[in-house]
């Protein structure tokens, strides 16, 4: 949207003061007259408008729940939920692998409001009828299979991210179900492994669908959520070794983080991702501080203190220069692998 430009006699003083060359009062008076894109930060309103609406009713319905009655409830959910769908339906565009033309702004954010009343409308049937009964894995495998299927109907990235929530929970429901839900243990050594499987899974599933040309799009999502959750389980398999001085175990692991975070700053740097080169680093630095105090432990706790003084200093310092050339470690590839990126991940 186009914003007032500045006064001409405030940029004529500024100039006159000797504060401004006449050069930099050209530029600054062309660069006015530009319009100011606020795409993102409407769309930033809108996921946030949903996200209150959503609690927001979650909160009305709990505090009237005696005075309107389950199925009143019940049935208003309902509706709402399909009024959205219905709406979002009307105007998807025709199905395609690549990314499809937005035919309407309203009906993306109807379809994730339509999802968010569903889940909200599953866990109150589960909450006040038992739907599921004690078979929780399926109450989080319902979501599952019904947001992925849709988030490739109306090529929604939002409700592709809800579905691999949804998956991810249904993973760690079924793997370790009674540590989860009566010993609140979020990490044994079973979760781990299948959060690892997991992740490393979505990050295959990201990179063939950028390869097939199936919802290429798609690839940062499934490389973004499926990174994160395999870098995290990784992580916690070093922390747990340091706990237990499994020496070999988290050697080998961090062996494989560093490959990870190997792969993921080849694609930021192919794609001119920030948010991957970004995440590379920041495991990159934890598992180099982890191999660190591994090695200064090895040599003898006399070197502890001057470690640390030459470690830390040096690494704060590493994090510095990457901040400072950030830019240029991101675009310093070739020019043919800039034109290769895809636009969902620029």
């Amino acid at each position: 949207m186009p914003y007032p430009p500045p006064p001409d006699h405030h940029l004529a003083d500024l100039a006159a003061r000797g504060l401004l060359l006449p050069e930099q009062v050209a530029a600054i008076a062309a660069d006015a007259k530009r319009p100011f894109s606020v795409h993102y930060e409407l769309r930033a309103l809108l996921y946030l408008g949903i996200t209150l609406l959503a609690g927001g009713l979650g909160v009305l319905v709990y505090q009237h729940i005696d005075s309107i009655g389950h199925g009143i409830i019940i049935a208003f959910i309902t509706a709402l939920m399909a009024a959205c769908f219905a709406y979002a339906v009307r105007h998807r565009a025709p199905f395609t692998w690549g990314m499809a033309p937005k035919t309407s702004i309203g009906a993306d954010y109807l379809l994730l409001l339509s999802c968010l009343l569903f889940v909200v409308l599953e866990g109150y049937l589960q909450y006040q009828y038992g739907l599921f009964g004690n078979r929780y894995g399926l109450a989080t495998a319902v979501p599952a299979l019904v947001f992925l299927p849709l988030a490739y109907w109306f090529d929604h990235r939002g409700v592709l991210a809800m579905g691999i929530t949804a998956l991810a929970s249904w993973v760690g429901l079924t793997v370790a179900p009674l540590s989860v839900l009566t010993e609140n243990s979020f990490w044994t050594d079973s979760i781990r492994t299948a959060a690892i499987a997991l992740g490393l899974a979505l990050m295959a599933a990201g990179f063939y669908s950028e390869h097939q040309g199936r919802k290429a799009h798609f690839a940062f999502t499934y490389l973004l959520l499926g990174s994160n959750l395999a870098l995290a389980s990784l992580s916690t398999v070093l922390l747990d070794g340091v706990l237990h001085e499994r020496l070999l175990v988290g050697t080998g692991t961090a062996l494989l983080m560093l490959g990870l975070c190997a792969g993921l700053f080849w694609y930021a740097r192919r794609t001119h991702s920030y948010w991957f080169l970004v995440l590379a680093a920041v495991y990159a630095y934890f598992v180099a501080t982890y191999l660190f105090v591994q090695f200064i432990l090895l040599i003898g706790d006399g070197f502890i203190v001057v470690g640390g003084f030459l470690f830390f200093p040096a690494s704060a310092l590493a994090v510095v220069l990457f901040l400072v050339n950030l830019k240029k470690i991101l675009h310093g590839s070739s020019e043919a692998a800039a034109s290769s990126a895809p636009p969902s991940a620029r």
